[in-house]
């Protein structure tokens, strides 16, 4: 393991000098403005996510003359330091962050430093807290809080019939089951000093953070670098660091280092984050910045979702239900009490009890002895059930076969157990694209140079070939063996060096990039920013370019087997912002010249006026764009000495800022790159991932509808829609400028009608598209924004303003209350049109308004969304639909961390959800209504029963029979329903996706369900009781005793009830088992063995107050006459059922009955039956796609800080395992 020592006391924040600054300042100057008379663009990505107010405002800074701006700029200047370098952080002085400015008052008098302990704290016990705690959560749900009043209830001897067992027994194993399963369920950010590598560079990797799994680098300052190596140095340290306060940016950090009278600027590159992997390190020192729950990491974990399933919120309501009906009986029953008491009781000398309490008050005692006797109703092993199914079903998904991907030895994997039924109702999917449809592995297929396109299948002299020969590579020694090409024609113009232009292209790839190099056993391993970036290297050195090494301002590069080096005087970083990377070379005759490759839309803008290959260029990138390649663009520019020293100079003082550093440098960079000269086009293929069409058919014949959020842009997104059958040729895609138009004129109309009449009202629902065409809507980020009315608030320039009157702030509220009902209105009418749609495809969005659109739809439609990715922008998305599922790609594990479910491929969702989600919903269904029935049909006996016994709350069944009625008695045989049970099997399930209607109308369990459950509890209660009832009225044994005696009635009807409500559940399993069978037949021994043994005279020996019914059950059991009643009572209760059930199969089969029925014919065609390929289809859109940019810049400032970046350790195949293997498997297969 790297060690990793940290230097310094906790960090503090700055005294409040900093703050302040803005006290004058008024939340009422601050009103939302809308650029209104700007046109969204379909290439600009929304704002980012993390721009604050005063980065908006300061992109756009008021223009004043003379002297006042160079002021107000000065002091502006000096009050953002202040802000953005308000914490403080001293070396080696622990007692620093205690010092009195520091302090802050958490409560009365007493005070705490600002600054957080290295300590986190993610689990919700210790040893002290824990049994207190966890019992205090339990309690909050509503039954276990019910359970314990009941239990107290029980224990007052004027109201309790009930041995306190009964309730206990089962209390303690729910609170026992649950206590054990949260028991179960229960590192800071340094400034980089120096490290045991050249220059102290050091090695991370951040894929926990960012979910990027590249290998970055980071570096400390020179001097500390310099003097900071050794342990007795570091404890000399005394610098004193001024930084931003803490915050969730990953990619950002501003702050200075104070040190031997010397201020050294700090940046990201010089801080390692706290979650980050050290690779290849074998030591590095640091001060800490940020600890605890300061640390970037915990400042971007957020708040978790707790997320329910709809039967979850369902069943509550229904418990809710139950507690009514409880409260109502045991009121009706103690109403009754009261009158028989008044009636009977009080004049029957024999049943005093020498208590001389009222009939009111003998009522009120007997309301809450009915709600101990009835509390059966409300079964608290219901809670505990439906934890054990859902458990065993998430291990079921872990366990199945048919998910696992070994190319990466990804299992499917349940992430939490509390989902798996709403799996089997998902309305709305919402999906990334890249990494998620598509492998993210990118290769070099195609390109356009000199307005010549490259890639086709040719022989040498240019003809067209009918049988695709691979390029043969070996002439080059660089070559990596695993790059497939196909165009010999290519590979001649190259060797016969005819077409500088063709030099040019390719000089560019191998010098115009950020990728790191490592030389181990001579093989080269490139590590790239972005996966294009790397695959354009790999491109130029398999045809003859090859990047070789890299010094701070120096470059080698191998031109056809003759290696050079080059000087770099500048590299010009890439971002989302600028979506192009450029560098500045000088080449050996000492001419300077731009080398600029970046998306189409960039570079066209920049190009000089006179480009004789642009149309050309362009006619190709439709062609790629067609293919759904991803393109890029290549041009160059030729500099004069004088120009570039002039611009070098603005480039250093950029460099250095303090602040708005980045953006200075974008604004420097955009004086340089104008006037290129276009050399071509790149186009390199993210293939999609297999079955990815097939899965999304299967999907939309579910009645499944699938919407696409990415950043990509639209053209890339269109024809990705295209290839994988989401969008077909009949498909008609309406576009943001007409969602906006449609949307605008349903407002106005829903004006107009306001308030005229109903009849308007009801017209005001109706349809966006008329007529049952197939529709998609495309929309872009800047669409989304604009017609949601999600623009980015402005702050408007301070100004003096006197005190509004009353009836100002009445309008200003009033201003507001329309506004934000025509946003709701506007929004709200957006999702109806969407909905109509039967795919949605949202381009260039961010991870915020990714999040904001399942919000919508969640909000206005009530639907069950889940969320499917790979990368760490979609966590928002994923934590924010009902159901998360992460993607273990190329992109890391944070989307697999924030979800519920995880697998290695897209194609296992529909697995994911036909088949597991389909029974998990099934299995649960089933489990609750004949849950709720068999406690209905056990515990109405009891009022039946009170009709006979003057209301006096004594119960009918034997004390020991209630205790273990859902524990023992009737548990197991439900449970493996709950568990196992299948209507069809899963290769039917797939291939009739329409059974997956059934979760998502809520037809299987829905209040409906639940009172036709307590009806037929209540008809079976009512046979249970009265059958033995009439049958005991008047009779006598074979041995002329009368065996209608209260405990042999009782083992009667309980008898009775354990043989029908087994038999009931054998009634209601699809899918027999042997476990299945012997758990209801095992149930029902077990049954008769406890009885037994608890009716001994043995038992009663030993516990004479515990066990009343001694001898009853063998003195009962041996009469015919009593067995013959209990058949009678239980064919009455099963035989409706019987002939239901058939003539419902019968005269109106369902699907699954339907499919069932021929099960033994499909499963014949299954054998035979062979899965279609779908074609790899092709738009018809004539649009480019996108280039993938890096989240974040490359590693120009580590290349341009002069630092060595050889490796002296491992290459990076011992650092990364699989991953290179992989990648250059994918590249040999492609």
């Amino acid at each position: 393991m790297p060690q990793l020592t940290g230097r310094g006391a906790r960090p503090s924040p700055a005294a409040a000098s900093g703050e302040g600054a803005s006290s004058m300042s008024s939340e009422r100057d601050s009103e939302t403005t809308f650029d209104e008379d700007s046109q969204p663009n379909d290439e600009d990505m929304p704002y980012s996510d993390d721009e604050t107010e005063d980065e908006l405002q300061s992109q756009q800074p008021p223009v004043e003359p003379g002297q006042n701006q160079i002021n107000r700029d000065t002091e502006e200047s000096q009050e953002q330091l202040k802000k953005d370098c308000s914490w403080q952080v001293k070396a080696n002085d622990q007692y620093f962050c205690e010092q009195p400015q520091f302090k802050r008052t958490v409560f009365l008098c007493f005070k705490k430093s600002k600054y957080a302990g290295n300590a986190i704290k993610t689990y919700k016990y210790n040893p002290v807290t824990f049994l207190p705690m966890n019992l205090f959560e339990q309690f909050k749900r509503a039954a276990n809080f019910y359970f314990l009043v009941l239990l107290i209830l029980q224990s007052i001897p004027q109201i309790t019939t009930l041995s306190w067992y009964t309730t206990l027994v089962p209390l303690l194993l729910v609170l026992g089951i649950t206590a054990v399963k949260d028991l179960v369920d229960d590192i800071a950010d340094i400034l980089l000093l120096s490290s045991s590598e050249p220059n102290s560079l050091c090695y991370v990797e951040t894929a926990e953070l960012d979910g990027e799994t590249n290998l970055k680098f980071k570096m400390a300052l020179e001097v500390t670098h310099r003097y900071l190596q050794e342990e007795s140095a570091m404890a000399d340290f005394n610098g004193l660091i001024e930084c931003e306060e803490p915050n969730n940016r990953l990619d950002k950090f501003t702050g200075t280092l104070y040190w031997r009278n010397t201020t050294y600027s700090l940046d990201a590159d010089k801080i390692l984050l706290r979650g980050c992997k050290i690779r290849n390190t074998d030591f590095c020192h640091g001060v800490v910045i940020f600890a605890g729950a300061d640390t970037k990491i915990m400042k971007n974990s957020g708040k978790t979702r707790f997320k329910r399933t709809k039967i979850d919120s369902l069943m509550n309501y229904m418990v809710y239900t139950i507690f009514i009906v409880l409260i109502l009986l045991s009121a009706g029953l103690a109403i009754g009490h009261t009158y028989w008491e008044q009636q009977i009781g009080n004049l029957s000398w024999y049943l005093y009890d020498t208590q001389d309490f009222s009939s009111p008050y003998r009522g009120f005692l007997n309301f809450w002895g009915y709600i101990i006797v009835l509390n059966t109703m409300v079964p608290i092993s219901l809670y505990v059930s439906v934890e054990v199914i859902r458990l065993g079903q998430s291990y079921f998904i872990n366990w199945d076969l048919q998910m696992y991907y070994p190319e990466k030895d990804t299992a499917a994997k349940a992430r939490t157990t509390t989902l798996n039924e709403q799996l089997g109702q998902i309305h709305y999917i919402f999906s990334d694209k890249t990494g998620t449809l598509t492998q993210n592995i990118m290769t070099f297929k195609k390109c356009c140079i000199n307005g010549q396109r490259y890639g086709v299948c040719r022989d040498e002299a240019g003809q067209l070939q009918s049988h695709p020969e691979q390029v043969d590579f070996s002439w080059n020694k660089y070559a990596d063996g695993k790059f497939s090409f196909y165009d010999h024609y290519l590979i001649e113009q190259i060797k016969s060096g005819k077409e500088p232009e063709i030099h040019k292209f390719f000089f560019l790839l191998a010098i115009c990039h950020t990728v790191m190099v490592d030389a181990s056993d001579g093989q080269l391993n490139y590590q790239a920013a972005s996966p294009d970036e790397g695959a354009l290297v790999i491109a130029a050195r398999n045809f003859g370019y090859v990047f070789l090494s890299r010094t701070q301002n120096t470059i080698t590069i191998s031109e056809m087997g003759i290696e050079r080096t080059y000087d770099v005087l500048a590299i010009l970083d890439f971002n989302s912002d600028r979506k192009r990377m450029s560098v500045i070379v000088r080449e050996s005759g000492g001419n300077i010249r731009l080398y600029c490759k970046g998306a189409d839309t960039v570079i066209y803008e920049r190009l000089h006026p006179r480009n004789l290959k642009r149309e050309a260029t362009e006619e190709a990138l439709d062609i790629f764009a067609n293919e759904t390649l991803r393109t890029l663009c290549l041009c160059y520019r030729d500099i004069s000495h004088d120009e570039f020293e002039a611009w070098n100079k603005k480039f250093m003082e950029a460099s250095v800022a303090t602040t708005h550093r980045d953006e200075a440098l974008d604004k420097v960079y955009e004086e340089i790159e104008k006037n290129l000269t276009l050399l071509g086009a790149t186009a390199i293929e993210d293939k999609l991932q297999d079955g990815v069409p097939e899965t999304i058919s299967r999907l939309s014949k579910a009645d499944i509808k699938i919407w696409v959020l990415t950043g990509d842009k639209k053209e890339t997104a269109e024809n990705i829609g295209f290839s994988c059958e989401l969008l077909t040729d009949e498909t008609i895609i309406c576009y943001g400028e007409d969602t906006s138009a449609l949307l605008q004129t349903r407002l106005e109309n829903q004006r107009n009608r306001a308030g005229s009449s109903t009849h308007s009202s009801l017209r005001m629902n109706e349809p966006f598209f008329q007529g049952s065409k197939d529709r998609a809507l495309i929309i872009t980020g800047s669409w989304l924004n604009e017609i949601l009315l999600e623009k980015k608030k402005k702050k408007k320039k301070l100004k003096l303003k006197f005190p509004r009157t009353a009836e100002e702030k009445k309008k200003q509220t009033e201003k507001r209350r329309r506004a934000e009902a025509y946003k709701e209105q506007q929004q709200k009418n957006f999702v109806d049109l969407a909905c109509e749609c039967r795919a949605v495809i949202c381009c260039r969005v961010t991870p915020k308004q990714k999040a904001m659109v399942v919000e919508l739809v969640k909000k206005y439609k009530k639907a069950i969304t889940l969320a499917i990715g790979d990368g760490a922008n979609d966590v928002n998305m994923i934590k924010t639909a009902h159901i998360g599922v992460g993607i273990s790609g190329q992109e890391g594990m944070q989307a697999v961390m924030s979800s519920d479910y995880s697998f290695g491929q897209f194609r296992y969702l529909q697995r994911l959800l036909l088949v597991h989600g389909r029974w998990s919903y099934i299995r649960m269904c089933k489990f609750l209504r004949y849950f709720f029935y068999k406690n209905f049909a056990f515990t109405l006996v009891h009022i039946w029963y009170s009709f006979f016994n003057g209301f006096s709350a004594q119960t009918a069944y034997e004390d020991w029979f209630i205790t273990l009625y859902n524990v023992l008695y009737s548990s197991l045989p439900v449970l493996l329903v709950g568990l196992l049970d299948q209507d069809v099997s899963d290769k039917l399930s797939l291939r009739f996706p329409r059974l997956y209607v059934l979760g998502q109308k809520d037809l299987l369990f829905n209040y409906k369900k639940f009172f036709l459950s307590l009806l037929h509890g209540a008809i079976t209660s009512l046979i249970i009781f009265f059958i033995p009832y009439g049958a005991y009225l008047k009779t006598m044994g074979q041995d002329g005793e009368a065996p209608s005696d209260y405990q042999s009635f009782a083992v009667t009807a309980a008898s009775s009830l354990i043989f029908v409500v087994n038999f009931q559940i054998g009634l209601d399993t699809s899918y027999w088992t042997f476990v299945n069978a012997f758990s209801v037949f095992g149930s029902i021994a077990l049954y008769f063995g406890i009885t037994f043994d608890f009716h001994s005279a043995g038992i009663h020996v030993l516990f004479p107050s515990g066990f009343h019914f001694t001898g009853t059950a063998p003195n009962a059991l041996r009469q015919p006459y009593l067995w013959l009643t209990m058949i009678l009572s239980i064919a009455i209760c099963l035989l409706p059922v019987v002939a239901q059930r058939f003539l419902s199969m019968t005269i109106r089969p369902s699907e699954s009955d339907r499919i069932q029925k021929n099960c033994k014919k499909y499963v014949a065609e299954e054998q035979q039956w062979k899965q279609r390929q779908s074609a790899f289809r092709r738009g018809i859109s004539g649009r480019r796609s996108a280039y993938a940019f890096s989240h974040q810049r490359g590693y120009a400032d580590l290349i341009a800080s002069g630092r060595s970046i050889r490796k002296k350790r491992a290459p990076l195949d011992g650092v990364l395992g699989n991953s290179m293997t992989q990648v250059r498997d994918a590249h040999e297969t492609s």
